[in-house]
């Protein structure tokens, strides 16, 4: 099984000094360190105020145009922090793609955040949503903002996946509760039910979140899988983040959604959270295998 993660070109941290200070000649780097990297991005903070991010293969390149061109008009409208562009760096004789530097944001992945820190949430993260898709999709599209090209509500596809991702785990004897989530995994709807197409944020899992020193979400980071799409895409955060008390929350200020949406999006939650363990798993990173293994535990508590 190809994995999604595996780069085609990684950025060094002198490298990426090299090319900010080439293209950038009025950002002095006086200190950058590594801080963090996902399956399309290598990832920097430069002088305590930026982040660079510099894509590890050609879709990440293709998918931070997206960003580059539609972020500086979502800061102003939503209601959490998002990280804003500021530095537009392109191709050179020493790396091959466009990257992107932004206004840092502040805050800390849910590494160890309470359920009744993820309930206080709750509402935040129901406006965020909420303001999300209403926005209109015509103002998208000005924008280029694509619609789905990946088939993210392809479930069948998906249940072919997370088996795959599964086997992998149970291969190494990894504990998961797997008849439960085999269980959500059969059952559930293989057409997701029809809904008003909205812009989505398209990879909304909790290593995208950060919380501030209270555990109470502040900032929605990586924006690259953004397009036009089913909001059940970005529902399943509703089941990976927040426990059945505040899943009741959020719906009574985000708005009345069907059952089988509601299926669809914990099945969601679970896919992304499998991946992101088995992720975690592959680079022996502690940190991502707790905020993946914590998002299958809520993910699979009921009422």
């Amino acid at each position: 099984m190809n994995k999604a993660w595996s780069p085609e070109h990684v950025v060094s941290k002198a490298q990426a000094v090299q090319l900010i200070q080439e293209q950038f000649p009025c950002l002095s780097v006086s200190n950058i360190k590594p801080c963090g990297e996902g399956f399309d991005n290598t990832v920097f903070k430069v002088n305590d105020a930026y982040v660079f991010r510099f894509p590890r293969r050609e879709l990440g390149a293709q998918i931070l145009a997206v960003e580059n061109r539609f972020l500086p008009l979502l800061v102003s409208k939503l209601s959490i922090t998002i990280p804003e562009p500021l530095f537009f760096g392109k191709p050179s004789t020493d790396y091959p793609w466009i990257f992107t530097g932004y206004r840092f944001v502040p805050g800390e992945l849910p590494r160890n955040v309470s359920l009744g820190q993820r309930i206080s949430s709750a509402s935040i993260l129901a406006k965020f949503l909420q303001t999300l898709h209403e926005l209109p999709i015509s103002i998208a599209q000005k924008y280029r903002v694509p619609f789905d090209r990946y088939g993210r509500l392809n479930i069948p596809k998906r249940k072919q996946q997370l088996q795959q991702y599964l086997q992998q785990l149970k291969s190494v004897s990894f504990p998961l509760r797997y008849h439960q989530i085999e269980n959500i995994m059969n059952t559930v709807p293989t057409n997701p039910p029809m809904a008003p197409l909205t812009v989505v944020h398209g990879d909304l899992h909790c290593k995208n979140i950060l919380v501030d020193s209270s555990g109470t979400i502040c900032g929605i980071i990586d924006w690259g899988d953004v397009h036009i799409g089913h909001p059940a895409v970005d529902l399943s955060i509703v089941y990976s983040f927040l426990p059945p008390e505040g899943r009741k929350q959020f719906f009574a200020i985000y708005g009345n959604v069907p059952e089988e949406t509601q299926r669809v999006a914990q099945f969601i939650a679970i896919y992304v959270a499998v991946v992101l363990l088995s992720y975690g798993y592959d680079y022996q990173d502690e940190a991502v295998m707790k905020i993946a293994k914590d998002s299958i535990s809520l993910a699979l508590m009921t009422q």
